[in-house]
């Protein structure tokens, strides 16, 4: 796979491009083009809850640094803060079942011994919450992929974005200007 072209920013930083200045003036209005120059907004709902705002914090300061905090990504940038938070919710819901579990494992003799509960009515509730541990299990592991879904989309976005520009300036000479100055080659001669 092809190395994507580099970026206005990165052609001028470097100063050792073979680009002409009309080319680099398309690529850096070709790259504006792409922005709407308007920053990422949080949503409400991202900003009531604690870790989805600390989450778009972080990712909104890394899109600063790279210049690409644009109002474009609003909606993923927000929906994926959303996923991190309901993530990290399941996932707290998970370990208290577990440690339910663990508390009645440990406690079985204990309640079986004194009458609190039978035989099978323990393994009844071992298979409740065992069930839940799976079913909250398999809620993270969705939601866990939607955010990678998402991450590699946004990743794919922002190169797709530099890969749409031109690496050079079509050539717009007339044709016949061309074959007037002796450009093209007569074929059988």
């Amino acid at each position: 796979m092809p190395t994507p072209a580099k970026s206005y920013e990165v052609l001028v930083t470097e100063g050792k491009s073979h680009r002409t200045k009309a080319e680099l003036n398309a690529r850096k209005n070709a790259e504006e083009s792409l922005a709407t120059g308007v920053e990422i907004k949080e949503r409400p709902e991202v900003a009531n809850n604690p870790i989805a705002h600390k989450e778009f914090l972080r990712v909104n300061k890394l899109l600063k640094k790279i210049k690409k905090n644009d109002a474009i990504y609003e909606p993923v940038i927000n929906r994926y803060c959303m996923l991190q938070a309901e993530c990290k919710d399941f996932e707290e819901k998970r370990e208290s079942f577990y440690n339910d579990l663990q508390e009645l494992t440990e406690d079985k003799d204990d309640l079986i011994s004194k009458d609190e509960m039978s035989l099978s009515t323990y393994y009844k509730h071992k298979n409740a919450i065992q069930s839940s541990i799976i079913n909250l299990d398999r809620q993270v592991q969705a939601k866990r992929k939607m955010i990678l879904d998402i991450e590699k989309e946004n990743l794919m976005t922002i190169a797709a974005a530099l890969k749409s520009i031109p690496k050079k300036e079509e050539n717009k000479e007339n044709k016949i200007l061309e074959v007037l100055r002796g450009g093209r080659k007569q074929q059988g001669v």
